[in-house]
C-alpha cells in the first residue's frame, strides 16, 4: 500500500465556480453514458444510506469533520469488501454498536455483492474507492479518472442493490481538482483522513491502537483496512480501540457531508 502519506499536503485547492459548473456537467453526462440506470429493488433506506435515484451535488472540498462534533471519531475501512476480513470487522462493529464508512474498491464490490449488502444492512455508509485502486490517479488523464470513479460508483451501487456511495476517497490520497469535482457532482463528498494507522504494514495491534490514540488530536477520521492481506491485527485493534475511546469520551459517527 503506497502513498498514504500523512498530513494535508495533498489536498488541492477548490476549483473556481466556472470550472466547477463545466465539470459537473461533464460528470453527469458521462455517468449517463457509462453507468445507465441501476435496476432492481433497493433496500430500505436509512440515515446511513441513500437510494440510487437521490443524486444531489455536494461540497468539493475534502471532508474531515465528524457529525459527532469535537469528540467524534470517524472509522473508515478501505479496500474491501473481503470475504475473510469484512465479516470480522462487521462483527466487532456490531458488538459495540458502532457505525463506520466502508471505502470499497469497485472490483471487490462486484465480486462480493452479498458483503456490500451486509454493510448497508448493518447501517454503515458506502464510499467509492475507485475501480482498481491506482494510487497514481492524479497523474492520469481526466478520462481515466472519470472511468475509475464512475465505474466504481456503478459497481458499488449495483452490488448494494441500489444504495449509492456517499463519499469518494482517492486511492492513496491521489485527489485532483477534477476528481473531487466529478465525485461531488455525483453526490459523493471527497473523503480524506487524519489518522493513518498504517495497518497495511501489519505493525501489530498494539502499534495500531497507539497510533490512533497519538494522532486522533489531529482530526477525527481514522484510516483502516479490511482487505489487501491479513487484517487480523486490524480486527484486534478495533476490538480494543472502540471501548477505550468511548471511555475517554469519544463518540463514533460519520464524516460530515
Amino acid at each position: 500500500m503506497a502513498r498514504h502519506g500523512g498530513g494535508r499536503g495533498w489536498y488541492g485547492k477548490v476549483l473556481g465556480a466556472a470550472c466547477g459548473v463545466t465539470l459537473l456537467a461533464v460528470g453527469a453526462s458521462m455517468w449517463t453514458a457509462q453507468a445507465g440506470v441501476v435496476s432492481g429493488s433497493s433496500p430500505k433506506a436509512t440515515v446511513s444510506a441513500r437510494p440510487a435515484g437521490d443524486v444531489k451535488p455536494v461540497a468539493v472540498d475534502i471532508a474531515h469533520a465528524s457529525d459527532q462534533g469535537a469528540r467524534g471519531v470517524n472509522l473508515t475501512i478501505d479496500d474491501g469488501p473481503d470475504p475473510v476480513w469484512t465479516p470480522q470487522v462487521l462483527d466487532v462493529l456490531r458488538e459495540y454498536g458502532v457505525k463506520a464508512t466502508f471505502c470499497m474498491v469497485g472490483t471487490q464490490a462486484q465480486a462480493h455483492p452479498d458483503l456490500v449488502k451486509k454493510v448497508v444492512a448493518d447501517g454503515h455508509r458506502l464510499c467509492d474507492h475507485s475501480v482498481s485502486h491506482d494510487t497514481t490517479m492524479d497523474k492520469k488523464s481526466e478520462a481515466f479518472q472519470s472511468k475509475q470513479i464512475l465505474d466504481a460508483e456503478r459497481m458499488i451501487t449495483e452490488a448494494s442493490g441500489g444504495v449509492r456511495p456517499m463519499y469518494y476517497r482517492a486511492p492513496g490520497g491521489a485527489f485532483t481538482p477534477y476528481s473531487r469535482t466529478l465525485a461531488a457532482s455525483r453526490g459523493m463528498r471527497p473523503l480524506g483522513w487524519n489518522v493513518d494507522t498504517k495497518d497495511f504494514e501489519q505493525p501489530g495491534a498494539d502499534a495500531i491502537v497507539a497510533t490512533v490514540e497519538r494522532e486522533l488530536p489531529n482530526g477525527p477520521t481514522v484510516l483502516l483496512h479490511d482487505a489487501g492481506g491479513d487484517r487480523s491485527e486490524t480486527v484486534e485493534a478495533l476490538r480494543r480501540l472502540i471501548p477505550r475511546l468511548e471511555e475517554q469520551g469519544y463518540s463514533f459517527g460519520f464524516p460530515v457531508r
